[in-house]
């Protein structure tokens, strides 16, 4: 029996392979955003003007201490897409600026940059990094090659969604400093899931999903800015902010803070969250880094198949594969169908990928299902 998936909320039937896509939330830390909502439903003008901040200021210092920060640096979102956003329609380039990313990142922020750099005359370069990767030094050569003096921003993910690979990201941003481009990262995969500590990295903005890897409720994120940025970033909704009820320490805040009525419980648990992590997952990550790796020489030997990378540093608890040519179309329906398997397919520069991710609920129980599986249909 897998008592640590007692804790969740998963279907017991499903071999839930996809925590990170969505998530799963444990019954802790569940049970504590419902709590809030109540609390909310009870009063709900009281809790919106006296008990809200306070307690947004108690899952900031949490998550703050979490990922590295100061308390004052950060700002929830539901989400890391509505995070750069923000970012975005606050940045103030001249038309002919150039802003550098990788043609790994997530597809959703692909479009947002898109169409407001097609508003703004300003130019999107997607430098290739092909696969497979191969060491930390070629990445960044590569990568580099799209700097030029026109480069403003550096838009990169900490790990990619679809490709699951580890970016050398600190290495980067160190040499952006360099030439005063400014960094936003992409950390939506990152908290939880591997070490952050936001400082040492040294980045102008990054966020981060708190509903994937640290298995908050669904609509928790959160985005870092840089003091020195702060007095120029403006929430695009604007709302109260410093005219209204909220008495935290800066505008900045303030303006975050209350940007109209919302549900703002899946922040309020943050802390549970944390503390469940701490004290059911982080000790038992090694098995699930152990997994992915075997997986990773597993996939390769079975299907005859070029990995996408060495393996190593390049994983973490997710690892992207090829699938052979022949795989049929309608897999990822089979494997739900006939084996109660949920796990994203998908194509990417006309080749059909598998990409598997592993919780502490998870063992090889969950591996060898799938492998038998798909020894069955492919």
């Amino acid at each position: 029996m897998n008592s640590i998936k007692e804790l969740f909320l998963l279907e017991p039937t499903m071999t839930y392979l996809n925590h990170g896509s969505l998530g799963a939330c444990p019954r802790p830390v569940f049970e504590d955003y419902q709590n809030w909502q109540r609390k909310l439903e009870n009063q709900p003008v009281q809790f919106l003007t006296e008990y809200l901040y306070p307690a947004l200021k108690k899952s900031r210092l949490s998550l703050s201490d979490f990922v590295g920060c100061d308390e004052k640096e950060i700002v929830f979102f539901q989400n890391p897409t509505t995070a750069v956003t923000n970012i975005i329609y606050n940045l103030d380039l001249e038309p002919g600026d150039e802003i550098l990313m990788t043609n790994h990142e997530y597809g959703a922020l692909i479009r947002a940059w898109s169409e407001w750099a097609q508003k703004k005359n300003v130019t999107i370069i997607q430098q290739e990094i092909p696969i497979p990767v191969t060491t930390e030094e070629n990445f960044i050569e590569l990568f580099w090659k799209g700097v030029t003096p026109k480069t403003k921003v550096i838009f990169l993910s900490h790990i990619t969604s679809s490709t699951a690979l580890i970016f050398p990201v600190k290495k980067i941003i160190q040499k952006a400093k360099e030439q005063n481009i400014l960094t936003i990262i992409d950390g939506a995969h990152v908290p939880a899931h591997i070490p952050l500590n936001i400082h040492d990295l040294g980045c102008d903005f990054y966020t981060g999903a708190c509903h994937k890897w640290l298995c908050s409720p669904k609509g928790a994120s959160f985005l870092f800015v840089k003091k020195e940025h702060q007095h120029w970033i403006k929430p695009v909704v604007y709302s109260w902010g410093k005219n209204g009820d909220d008495p935290g320490p800066t505008e900045f805040l303030q303006d975050f803070n209350w940007q109209g009525t919302r549900d703002m419980s899946a922040f309020l648990c943050l802390p549970t969250a944390i503390e469940f992590y701490k004290k059911e997952i982080k000790l038992k990550q090694q098995t699930c880094f152990d997994l992915i790796q075997n997986i990773h020489t597993e996939f390769r030997n079975t299907f005859n198949t070029d990995s996408i990378s060495p393996g190593g540093k390049w994983l973490g608890q997710m690892v992207a594969h090829p699938l052979p040519k022949n795989t049929s179309s309608d897999l990822k329906e089979q494997l739900w169908s006939d084996y109660n398997i949920e796990i994203p397919i998908f194509e990417r520069n006309g080749q059909s990928y598998i990409r598997i991710s592993i919780q502490v609920y998870n063992t090889q129980k969950d591996i060898d299902l799938l492998m038998s599986a798909l020894r069955t249909r492919i």
